[in-house]
């Protein structure tokens, strides 16, 4: 089971961290990423981690902004956004593929996650 939570509205140049935790085995039997998805576009993948060695892929579009992080000991995932613009508006989505995946085959949607959460909206707008 995969459950995302820390979403909301902000002013653009906020933040927000978003945590996701994973139920079922330890973080480091997963790859763990991020997307999102906006209305009248493609779900894109933003940030993804190796659960087991850290390992990080980011999208272009939020490097430098987001940054992915993991906690074994609560087997959660964070994703902490800072400088956000209106244009990251959207139901953030937290998934869970086996080890063994490439981290950025998960985030450039290359292959399809074993489990999915609920999503929670970020809205950034003034």
């Amino acid at each position: 089971q995969v459950v995302e939570s820390g979403g909301g509205s902000v002013q653009p140049g906020g933040s927000l961290r978003l945590s996701c935790v994973i139920s079922g085995m330890p973080l480091e039997y997963y790859v763990i990423g991020w997307f999102r998805h906006a209305p009248g576009k493609e779900r894109e993948g933003v940030s993804c981690i190796s659960g087991d060695d850290g390992s990080r892929y980011d999208a272009v579009s939020v490097k430098g902004r987001f940054t992915i992080s993991r906690d074994p000991a609560k087997n959660t995932v964070y994703l902490q956004m800072n400088n956000l613009e209106p244009e990251d508006t959207g139901v953030y989505y937290c998934a869970a593929v086996y080890r063994g995946a490439q981290v950025s085959a998960l985030c450039e949607d290359r292959l399809e996650p074993n489990h999915w959460g609920q999503g929670t909206q970020v809205t950034v707008s003034a």
